[in-house]
């Protein structure tokens, strides 16, 4: 099945896509929505690299705004012969439906794969996995600087753990209390960040990247 994957560079539509080839799915263009700051939908800090992130799962990337994006995806379904627009939906309903009635609307199938999976599972399964997510933003009580440009690993899920014991986090950040950007498979591919700077607004931080290559 054609298909295309809204992909951020974060670990949920990383993941998501990777599930997809691995059941079969063909996806013609990973689409990265470039949003304005504190998007409701989609991922803000880095989203201009996600490339780096998608070269990882042999992806190509189309950039587009949050306005034209359904618009670009219609174009799709009738040029490309596009069947299904697979995301990274965990446990936001406000997420899930409108993807849903937006491909309910262009006669397409809408997959979220990691719908309703139990949070702790899902990073479990992406530390088991390889895949190497870094945060790059956090704005929730219990996050601090020093929680910018960590990759979560077994050692960091059972710190994501005892920040949810204490302040009630969604481990996952599916509350919007982190974002990540995937730097690698183990073994295999890695982004190499060879530049970046962390910044501090008020009660929110990002580590932004500005320069990266793969290898």
């Amino acid at each position: 099945m054609r298909a295309v994957s809204l992909f951020s560079g974060g670990k949920d539509s990383f993941l998501s896509a990777q599930v997809a080839l691995e059941q079969g799915f063909e996806i013609v263009s990973a689409i990265t929505v470039i949003p304005e700051e504190f998007s409701f939908m989609f991922h803000f800090p880095n989203a201009h690299m996600s490339g780096y992130a998608a070269e990882l799962l042999d992806l190509k990337v189309v950039e587009t705004s949050e306005d034209n994006l359904w618009k670009l995806i219609a174009g799709m379904v009738e040029n490309d012969h596009i069947e299904a627009v697979i995301s990274g939906a965990i446990a936001s309903d406000y997420q899930k439906t409108r993807i849903e009635a937006a491909c309910t609307d262009l006669g397409i199938m809408s997959f979220t794969p990691l719908w309703r999976m139990d949070q702790e599972s899902e990073l479990r399964e992406i530390i088991m996995r390889g895949i190497l997510p870094v945060i790059v933003s956090v704005s929730a009580e219990g996050f601090g600087m020093d929680d910018l440009g960590r990759t979560i690993d077994a050692g960091y899920l059972e710190t994501l753990k005892k920040k949810n014991e204490r302040y009630g986090i969604n481990v996952t950040g599916e509350g919007g209390e982190y974002e990540t950007f995937v730097a690698g498979i183990a073994p295999g591919k890695r982004v190499i960040i060879e530049e970046s700077e962390k910044l501090w607004e008020g009660s929110h931080g990002y580590f932004l990247i500005s320069k990266a290559r793969v290898e």
